[in-house]
């Protein structure tokens, strides 16, 4: 399958890892001429990560080229993954280079965080073939994406969608409406507040909140979201006989909960406890990857599915 992939920062370089292992064929495009050296600098790094998933990498060299024109990357291609920065004036820009030279029946793929899908399908004449798909990060080795479009969507084209996402083994979920920042990032965003609120509060530090997230609800999260848990912790009662216990302290802790600014008070906060100089993301980064590849394993293994069966 040929896949184009337009934008090469952290996001695009990670799809076009996970693309290349999966065995298709990818031409990336970058205004920057030098990001073919990172993508490629990204795709070797990500190797042992993606073959100890099962990935088989067959050719990957061969089958990657980059482009200088948008337009020469999404000729014969089925599928663009779209990673253009966040702003829909240089989205819709985009588009309007690219939509006269699409296939009948390709698909844009767009990662956007932020940004609604009716406002991408403004910037397209064929505002059907137009769908976000947003990855968690690293793309190429979190499972999740989560999927969205809309009245002006054809079912079968979310079908082609689902069914190419699960080929890669991702774990995709279609959202029935539009919400800004989609599902995840809106409950991680939630989570940090409250994070931050209690370090504000002097409850503890960023550092041992971190912990206290890492060692306990965030191990339970990696098997089941937090309806299923509370539901296992009820029995037989189920989550509602867990609302019927629990739910009164819950709902003092809701209306407990902290509003935080990105104001001088956090900021100086966030670089007395956590400063960024005292940490080697590099070496972060690899303890991340490798731990994931291990989890991923273990959750393939015992559910059945994915890439390293």
């Amino acid at each position: 399958m040929n896949i184009a992939v337009l934008g090469s920062g952290t996001i695009g370089q990670s799809w076009c890892a996970l693309f290349l292992a999966a065995g298709h064929r990818v031409v990336a495009y970058d205004p920057d001429p030098a990001a073919e050296e990172r993508i490629i600098a990204f795709v070797e790094a990500s190797r042992p990560a993606l073959e100890s998933l099962g990935y088989q990498f067959a050719g990957s060299t061969e089958q990657f080229r980059f482009s200088r024109s948008a337009i020469g990357a999404v000729e014969d291609a089925q599928f663009i993954q779209e990673n253009a920065p966040e702003k829909t004036n240089l989205k819709h820009q985009l588009f309007s280079e690219i939509e006269p030279h699409l296939e009948p029946e390709a698909l844009i793929l767009s990662s956007t965080s932020g940004i609604t899908l009716e406002e991408l399908q403004a910037g397209l004449s064929d505002a059907g073939r137009i769908v976000i798909a947003h990855p968690f990060n690293p793309p190429h080795l979190i499972p999740l994406i989560e999927l969205l479009g809309n009245d002006r969507t054809d079912p079968l084209v979310m079908k082609r969608v689902l069914t190419f996402y699960e080929s890669l083994g991702k774990v995709p979920v279609e959202l029935k409406k539009s919400v800004p920042g989609h599902i995840a990032n809106r409950i991680q965003a939630v989570v940090w507040q409250e994070a931050l609120h209690l370090a504000q509060e002097g409850v503890a530090s960023l550092s041992d909140i971190d912990k206290a997230i890492a060692n306990g609800p965030g191990i339970r999260w990696s098997i089941y979201g937090p309806n299923q848990l509370f539901s296992l912790a009820a029995g037989d009662s189920g989550l509602e006989g867990f609302i019927e216990h629990l739910g009164p302290s819950f709902q003092s802790w809701w209306s407990s909960a902290g509003h935080v600014e990105f104001d001088a008070k956090t900021m100086e906060m966030v670089r007395n406890q956590l400063p960024k100089d005292d940490q080697d993301l590099d070496a972060m980064k690899r303890y991340r990857d490798e731990l994931l590849v291990k989890i991923l394993r273990a959750k393939f293994a015992m559910e059945g599915h994915g890439k390293s069966n």
